[in-house]
Formats: C-alpha cells, sequence, structure tokens
C-alpha cells in the first residue's frame, strides 16, 4: 500500500510524495507525486524545449520529463529549485521510469528540515 510509507532517516517528504524506490508498484499512466533533490537539470539543444530533472531521494533517484508548455507555467521552480515536489503521469517502458510533468513546486524550505538536530540525527539517537 503506498500510503503506508514512512520516511527514513527524517527525511523530509511532502504529503502524497512516494519513495522513489516504490515507482515501480504504482501502474503505467498512474498519476503520481514524487518530491526529492535535483541531482541534475538538462535542456539539450536538440530536445525542442523538453527538459530532464533528475531527483533525488534517500531511496534512489527519479526522472522528470518536462514538456516546454508546463516549463513554461513552473519555470521558476525548474530553473531555480533546489528541491522539487512534481506531480504527472507515470512512464515505464521494461525497466526504465519516468515522470511525465503536470506540475511542478519548489519546496526548498523544506532542507531546513534536514539540519535540525531532532530530525537529522533521529537514525542516531544524537540531539
Amino acid at each position: 500500500m503506498l500510503n503506508d510509507y514512512r520516511p527514513l532517516r527524517g527525511w523530509p517528504r511532502p504529503p502524497s510524495a512516494i519513495p522513489h524506490d516504490r515507482l515501480n508498484e504504482p501502474p503505467r499512466g498512474a498519476r503520481v507525486t514524487v518530491a526529492g533533490l535535483v541531482l541534475v537539470r538538462q535542456r539539450p539543444g536538440t530536445a525542442k524545449g523538453t527538459v530532464f530533472i533528475t531527483l533525488e531521494d534517500e531511496t534512489g533517484v527519479a526522472n522528470v520529463i518536462v514538456w516546454p508548455n508546463v516549463f513554461r507555467r513552473f519555470r521558476r521552480a525548474v530553473v531555480t529549485g533546489r528541491m522539487l515536489r512534481v506531480t504527472g503521469r507515470l512512464q515505464r517502458d521494461a525497466e526504465i521510469v519516468h515522470i511525465i510533468a503536470d506540475e511542478i513546486e519548489d519546496i526548498s524550505d523544506m532542507l531546513d528540515d534536514l539540519l535540525r538536530p531532532d530530525i537529522a540525527d533521529h537514525d542516531t539517537g544524537r540531539t
């Protein structure tokens, strides 16, 4: 059940965002939400304005495709966000999984949660 996930190590996870290592569970075409640190942003000249983003959470990476019309709507978040929440349709071909973005939100302010001692040291018991 996707709703019974509890974050590991105090990792900041917005409500409804599923861990990247569970993206193989929903059916192809399902609407999903993921969140993570932006590792890579690519906008190749040959991609006709499409942006490719790689997000990382504590379980792995997620590949996001941002079509030009979605990029125009969420340009600021795509360009400046260090941590993003992305909602879109799951695309799966064999073992390759992508999220085709419909909505993108900059949630970089959640990075502060990683620095809070009561959350960051959750695993070790230190405060």
